[in-house]
């Protein structure tokens, strides 16, 4: 389980979606195209492969979660539902998209019902959980190393003082005009 959780998500589940598209019995119905993954979304999905990144996102719940049945994943793809003027509330996705991707799942074999402790739902199986983490760890092996190398600061320089710029001749101030003298008062 480590592995699958230290993998980025993005690429993990990028590369599982394309596992799963290879596996023949994991494919759409033909109602796929046109049905919206549950009450609180508007419109189908835009991407054409959505079926097999669903599976995808199920697969890895399942394994990390197990066991989970029908109910906790609609749960967990639920969606806040527009009501129009009133609040938005939450509302669970669809049963019957979860349930087939579910039964295409174990047909595959890589996700059996059993009840562990008194938990009923789906857990990975050992094919399951081997193609799991052999994904996890190709993803490992590909991804950029991190720099782990300390890095030193390298020594200060002592800071030079730019040269001068030439500074423009200060403009003289305006010599103040002197008052006009008044007129001397006319004597008598």
């Amino acid at each position: 389980m480590a592995r699958v959780l230290e993998a980025d998500t993005q690429a993990f589940m990028g590369k599982l979606k394309e596992e799963l598209k290879k596996i023949e019995t994991i494919s759409p119905p033909s109602w796929a195209a046109i049905v919206r993954t549950g009450p609180g979304k508007q419109r189908p999905p835009a991407e054409k492969d959505w079926w097999h990144a669903r599976a995808a996102s199920i697969l890895r719940t399942v394994y990390l979660r197990g066991p989970v049945g029908v109910s906790k994943l609609r749960t967990k793809y639920g969606a806040k539902a527009n009501m129009g003027m009133a609040p938005e509330r939450f509302v669970r996705a669809s049963g019957n998209i979860i349930r087939k991707i579910l039964q295409q799942l174990e047909k595959a074999e890589l996700i059996k019902q059993a009840s562990i402790k008194n938990h009923k739902g789906r857990v990975t199986t050992n094919k399951g959980q081997s193609m799991l983490d052999k994904l996890a760890i190709e993803l490992k092996k590909t991804a950029p190393k991190p720099d782990v190398t300390p890095k030193v600061a390298p020594k200060a320089e002592p800071v030079k003082e730019a040269p001068k710029a030439k500074e423009a001749p200060k403009a003289e101030p305006a010599k103040e005009k002197p008052a006009p003298a008044k007129p001397e008062a006319v004597k008598k």
